[in-house]
């Protein structure tokens, strides 16, 4: 089973393989912000937030979900490599590239 930090650091690694980047994202007295924000080509920016395998939102957590969606943010929750795997895919990150490393 895969643990949280070894979901994130994959994140990190496909998106960057992709192009993008993955940064952690502290707001200090803003609770319940995702975890990461993902930079992508084309100016796009997705909202992620990461938990271990079937680990579930705290009710916080899913307000500003609601609350980051209703500004027009993907919102994703990752627990897993397969799920790392759907935001590549449903982003159209396959054929990628690093633009900073050709």
């Amino acid at each position: 089973m895969q643990s949280e930090k070894q979901i994130e650091a994959r994140l990190r690694e496909r998106v960057k393989n992709n192009g993008g980047l993955a940064l952690k994202f502290v707001s200090p007295g803003c609770s319940g912000v995702p975890d990461r924000l993902v930079f992508l080509p084309r100016g796009r920016i997705i909202l992620v937030e990461l938990k271990k395998p079937g680990g579930e939102l705290t009710p916080l957590q899913v307000k500003m979900k609601r609350k980051f969606e209703a500004l027009g943010f993907k919102f994703y929750v990752i627990d897993s490599y397969e799920k790392v795997e759907e935001l590549i895919n449903e982003n159209d990150l396959r054929f990628g590239g690093d633009p900073f490393h050709g």
